[in-house]
């Protein structure tokens, strides 16, 4: 029988990237509030860790990032134009935002790495097990990433990473896995780590994408960590050091994804969640489809 874990009610999203990639447009934008489709890609996140039980969330943000916590505050004057006019609907939608979690804000100050973002949490958190959404990794409501991370963490206790198979050329975009296999089919044991390796010495193309669950040791172990990759203060290295020492911490469990992920990370992922996203609405879908393959065949005609 296995032991239970504590429940895990926090999540904390670090968000106080510059967003680089997306100049012009986050110049005086957060990328975090570019719209994917007709909401801000942020809210897709906040909305995941919601349901997957975490109402309690804390938001690491930097400078130019009011409008994120605008965005999850109420707006009483819009409301009440909203109402005025009988638009219920829109009403809803509005108000859906201010009303998903209990949200928390802190700045991280130096731009010094995600684990230093993480390390942020740290007071608000305490010594509780949590959550870590990043925001450019958006996963489909339909698969569960986050909520069977969570059952594996309370269930096994120490911390819990997702993992993703990406085609071997591609491993030196990502932090990645040595891996064990276990008794259940989605999940391995994570024996080592490391960050962008080049493909000859990267020990599997299990990707670490951007949902963790993390035991409150790994705060510990972020205080004593030296910048690496990049000048940084990597996650993944203090991740290393868990699964080095099982009995501090905990052990480091990785969940295979297999489901839908949005990549919102660069221009051209981020349009192509964008049409996804959008095929699939129930009230967008039909005739955006519809235009999407007059629109392939018009230019598949000039080719």
């Amino acid at each position: 029988m296995t032991e239970s874990h504590p429940r895990i009610s926090k999540a904390v999203i670090p968000a106080a990237g510059l967003g680089t990639r997306f100049l012009p447009a986050t110049k005086a934008t957060p990328k975090e509030m570019l719209p994917v489709v007709d909401k801000p890609a942020i809210q897709y996140v906040v909305e995941e860790a919601v349901s997957a039980g975490l109402d309690d969330v804390l938001m690491i943000t930097g400078r130019n990032k009011r409008p994120l916590e605008d965005h999850f505050d109420r707006n009483y004057e819009l409301e009440s134009a909203l109402q005025k006019k009988g638009d219920a609907d829109r009403l809803a939608k509005v108000q859906e935002s201010s009303d998903l979690a209990t949200m928390h804000y802190v700045r991280q100050g130096d731009p010094k790495g995600l684990g230093h973002a993480v390390l942020c949490a740290a007071p608000h958190v305490g010594h509780e097990p949590f959550a870590v959404l990043l925001g450019d990794d958006l996963i489909d409501p339909r698969d569960p990433l986050l909520a069977r991370m969570v059952e594996v963490q309370e269930q096994r206790g120490g911390s819990v990473i997702a993992l993703m198979e990406v085609a071997p050329e591609q491993i030196h975009l990502y932090g990645c896995a040595a891996v064990e296999a276990t008794d259940e089919g989605d999940l391995v044991k994570v024996t080592g780590l490391v960050e962008k390796p080049d493909v000859a010495d990267a020990p599997s193309n299990y990707a670490i994408i951007g949902r963790y669950v993390l035991d409150p040791h790994i705060f510990d172990i972020l205080r004593k960590t030296e910048p690496g990759r990049g000048g940084e203060i990597q996650l993944t290295d203090a991740l290393q050091q868990l699964a080095d020492e099982e009995k501090v911490g905990g052990p480091v469990h990785g969940v295979v994804f297999k489901g839908r992920r949005y990549d919102t990370g660069d221009r051209g992922d981020y349009l192509r969640a964008i049409v996804r996203l959008a095929c699939e609405r129930e009230d967008l879908g039909p005739d955006f489809r519809t235009w999407l393959r007059s629109y392939v065949a018009e230019e598949m005609q000039g080719l």
